[in-house]
């Protein structure tokens, strides 16, 4: 995550938008909104992405930011960076700009999946896509969630991160 020269500080995201910031930043290059510079002793997960184009690359994500259902975490595309909360019934994922995630690419279908709440759970389903719907690099057409899945959506691949007593699992 970190690419900073190898100083071993994280980059600093901004909660608004989601923007990548040096370590050093205190306010937010994208959006100018201030930055949380205290990102010390604070309880974080580390996922650790093991794919052919991003081997070794690494995902922090701080445990008080994620909501009770889960977050999405954009690691690959054009908004890569970006983060979502899943804290809905039912959230859509599309090219359409009424959608939940708005993911701005012709590869991403108008309404391409929907992740529907199942009680604990949350499935994502693919509702016709043009390229399909990805999970851990197998092509869906419905599945369960689980805590540091990959889902991809076009060139978009988010990680999701599980929220509550969903989330416990895949620490580091």
């Amino acid at each position: 995550m970190s690419e900073n020269g190898g100083s071993g500080v994280a980059d600093v995201f901004c909660n608004r938008c989601g923007h990548r910031n040096p370590p050093e930043s205190r306010f937010c290059s994208s959006c100018g909104a201030p930055l949380d510079a205290s990102v010390e002793d604070r309880p974080t997960i580390t996922y650790q992405l093991d794919t052919p184009t991003e081997a070794n690359e690494a995902i922090e994500v701080d445990l008080g930011e994620v909501p009770s259902g889960g977050m999405l975490v954009v690691h690959s595309g054009p908004n890569a960076g970006s983060r979502f909360a899943v804290d809905q019934d039912t959230i859509t994922v599309g090219r359409h700009p009424e959608s939940d995630i708005f993911l701005d690419d012709i590869t991403v279908s108008r309404r391409h999946v929907e992740i529907v709440r199942q009680g604990d759970a949350f499935v994502v389903r693919d509702v016709g896509s043009l390229n399909g719907t990805y999970v851990n690099r197998q092509r869906i057409d419905e599945t369960t969630l689980h805590d540091g899945d990959e889902l991809q959506v076009g060139k978009f691949k988010l990680l999701y991160v599980g929220g509550g007593a969903a989330g416990s699992a895949g620490s580091a």
